[in-house]
């Protein structure tokens, strides 16, 4: 945590942080949390039903994220426990780094770093080699039009792209017009954009959505970029879209597994861009992160509405 964020806890409670290894084994985490009135938790924190089980006074738990997957929130609302995120924070830097990694692709920028860096670019390229693609005219098809999908589409605008989109909910005809996006099928989605930028949330409805069936569709000549959540795509089969050159490419910030492992295929291919999952990694956007995730917590501490809270309805997870 900020030293600021860390100071500000210290003055109105006792705090204990974990200082080993991370995550926190839960074991550890168990034995800690039974006397906890509250919780700051991090993205690859699992905080399950025994972790929040074992909480035998807690009352709040406040996540830095945005996601928030990683907690059983079902099993936290059956104990009145408040659970807070924070999200809007985060969507200018996240959006930022999409129209990154689409530049990256479309501009073979990667690709050239590499060639200099291996010490391979001998002579001046001609007319017809290491040629990339113009963004102009391109369209970008955005899966899941959420708060960082509309930044992305606002973003694009500016390089003159086209916007496609698909998401849960369809936009209204106004914010349509505003956004000059067009809603599609899933499947239109795939088949008619020039690149893929994924910003939905992670769901059992979206786990592996994105497999061989939907990759086939793309154009060969198609990217695909991911900042949202990796588990969405079904990375055996990405890796095998990539290899067999169904499309072009892909620049991904989120993996199934992370840290990624260097043994994963994706560290190997050239039509890959690979970060590591920092959509989010700016000074201000996580100073900002620190200020919600313990604003969050005080509110609830103390009895009133956090600034962000995940909240179940009716058996679904519903936002506020």
């Amino acid at each position: 945590m900020h030293g600021f964020a860390v100071r500000e806890l210290k003055r109105r409670y006792d705090v204990e942080i974990h200082a080993g290894k991370i995550p926190m084994p839960k074991k550890l985490l168990i034995s800690r949390i039974r006397d906890k009135d509250g919780l700051i938790c991090y993205p690859y924190d699992k905080i399950d039903s025994d972790v929040i089980n074992a909480g035998n006074k807690l009352k709040a738990i406040s996540t830095f994220s945005v996601g928030y997957n990683h907690i059983d929130v079902n099993a936290a609302s059956e104990r009145g426990i408040v659970v807070s995120y924070t999200p809007e924070v985060l969507t200018r830097a996240t959006a930022d780094l999409s129209m990154a990694l689409v530049l990256s692709l479309f501009r073979r920028i990667n690709e050239g770093y590499e060639i200099i860096r291996k010490n391979e670019w001998k002579t001046i390229f001609g007319p017809y080699e290491f040629l990339g693609t113009d963004l102009y005219g391109k369209t970008l098809g955005i899966f899941g039009m959420g708060r960082i999908g509309k930044a992305v589409a606002r973003r694009a605008s500016g390089f003159e792209m086209k916007i496609l989109y698909h998401s849960r909910k369809r936009l209204s005809s106004l914010e349509e017009k505003k956004l000059d996006a067009r809603y599609v099928s899933l499947d239109e989605l795939f088949r008619r954009s020039d690149v893929i930028s994924i910003h939905a949330p992670y769901t059992p409805k979206t786990h592996e959505i994105v497999n061989l069936k939907l990759l086939k569709k793309m154009k060969k000549a198609s990217f695909l970029v991911n900042t949202s959540r990796g588990k969405i795509i079904n990375e055996k089969d990405l890796i095998v879209a990539l290899k067999k050159k169904m499309i072009a490419g892909a620049a991904l910030d989120v993996f199934q597994d992370e840290p990624i492992d260097i043994s994963n295929s994706l560290t190997k291919l050239k039509n890959v861009i690979i970060t590591p999952h920092i959509g989010s990694a700016t000074v201000e956007t996580r100073r900002e992160m620190a200020e919600i995730t313990i604003k969050n917590l005080i509110l609830s501490l103390g009895g009133k509405r956090p600034v962000y809270q995940v909240k179940v309805e009716s058996g679904r997870l519903g936002l506020s």
